[in-house]
């Protein structure tokens, strides 16, 4: 079975500069994969280069087609959802607004339904649909930024640092949701994540990031038993 997500020989950066430099990495359908590696690595320039936010040169295809080149908005309707570093989330609004912003590309009416759907996955905000989104907890706003990002019903998931300022309780539930929604809705993941015992736990397969070049590629699994690699690589 071909990849889901493929890059070849890619290069993004800003300006002038480039900050990955010939990366290829693969994502098969229904995998989560981590990318791994230390601050300024590449990693956040990565997720946005797949969706088409900062200049690249190299092939990106996803679903079997090149996307390199083409705008974000298209990217996001071929099926692809991206959960930024900070979540994203519309302050001002409620809860619930928040979430039907996340199926604005939709025709179908199973929009009601969905949302009811993600209430299960996460239950805590179920009591704050009216509740302005500024108001909730670092984790009840992550939850929030997931579930606004799965209404659009994505085949691919992106998801940059989703234990950020998080304590590590809520990191893990949210990592076990993630996990879950993986497995039961067949939704392909992507994620950069700084704590690499944990997204070495859950993904099954990972990518080891170092100033923009990919320096290993193996089974997650491999990667979280091998001290040698976590002590050079991942800092634990």
């Amino acid at each position: 079975m071909p990849p889901l997500l493929e890059t070849k020989d890619l290069r993004a950066g800003y300006g002038d500069l480039w900050v990955l430099h010939g990366v290829d990495l693969a994502v098969r359908p229904g995998g989560f994969t981590t990318l791994l590696g230390a601050n300024g690595a590449g990693k956040t320039t990565m997720l946005r280069a797949i969706c088409g936010m900062v200049r690249t040169s190299g092939e990106i295809v996803f679903a079997g087609e090149r996307i390199d080149g083409r705008a974000t908005e298209e990217i996001v309707r071929r099926g692809m959802a991206h959960v930024p570093d900070g979540r994203g989330t519309f302050l001002e609004l409620t809860v619930e607004e928040n979430l039907r912003l996340g199926a604005y590309t939709r025709r179908d009416r199973g929009v009601r339904p969905d949302i009811a759907r993600m209430l299960e996955y996460f239950p805590k905000l179920q009591p704050r649909l009216r509740q302005q989104a500024g108001t909730l907890s670092g984790g009840e706003q992550q939850m929030l930024a997931l579930a606004r990002a799965l209404l659009l019903r994505p085949v691919l998931l992106l998801l940059d640092e989703p234990s950020f300022g998080l304590a590590p309780l809520i990191t893990r539930e949210i990592f076990q949701i993630i996990g879950s929604i993986n497995k039961r809705e067949n939704v392909t993941v992507l994620v950069v994540e700084q704590n690499a015992n944990l997204a070495l736990s859950i993904a099954d397969h990972a990518y080891l990031l170092e100033t923009g070049r990919i320096v290993m590629e193996a089974p997650a699994a491999e990667i979280r038993r091998n001290e040698a690699i976590r002590r050079s690589y991942l800092g634990y």
